[in-house]
């Protein structure tokens, strides 16, 4: 892992996620010396990915940012730039729509998810630029770096872990991080 310093702090540049052998929906992330179990998408890992398929794809992505939900985890650290969830908050997943893989606010008619979740996934959940910069419809929306489902069950696409190891590793996120999903 290099590291560089923000703001007097060590910061990584790079996150490995792996898959776990024998489990397609499940991956390793590597984060310097330290391994983290995480869940990924239902489909496993594709380099093909599509709009709904619920795989994670197969991809070097770079974080942007990342939201939080302050009424339930507070005090977090971290150089990477964060916004608290607000109950109109939501990501057009409508692949027709021009604001397909953008956050947009309520109301919203397209097809989109709520990111003031109840089930808490999204208390941690950082944005990674997959299909964001040059958006190109139906090559998938709203892959994140988020909170894990009890046992670890897998995601649409996105990368899970635990609210523990997520705790672990944010205050060395910043923008421009890697995650390289092999």
């Amino acid at each position: 892992m290099e590291k560089t310093r923000v703001g007097g702090r060590r910061t990584a540049s790079a996150i490995v996620v792996r898959p776990a052998p024998g489990k397609p929906t499940r991956a390793l992330v590597q984060f310097g010396p330290l391994t983290i179990r995480a869940a990924i998408g239902r489909s496993g890992r594709s380099t093909l990915k599509r709009e709904g398929d619920g795989a994670t794809p197969i991809a070097s992505m770079k974080l942007l940012y990342g939201f939080t939900r302050g009424d339930h985890v507070r005090f977090l650290r971290t150089p990477l730039p964060m916004r608290r969830i607000h109950k109109d908050m939501l990501w057009c997943d409508e692949p027709e729509d021009a604001n397909y893989n953008r956050l947009v606010k309520a109301p919203f008619k397209p097809s989109h998810e709520e990111m003031r979740r109840h089930d808490g996934l999204y208390d941690i959940c950082l944005v990674l630029d997959w299909n964001i910069g040059s958006r190109r419809r139906h090559r998938g929306s709203a892959i994140f770096f988020h909170l894990i489902k009890p046992g670890y069950e897998p995601t649409a696409g996105c990368i899970a872990v635990d609210l523990r190891d997520m705790r672990r590793i944010i205050g060395f996120l910043r923008k421009g991080t890697t995650v390289r999903v092999l």
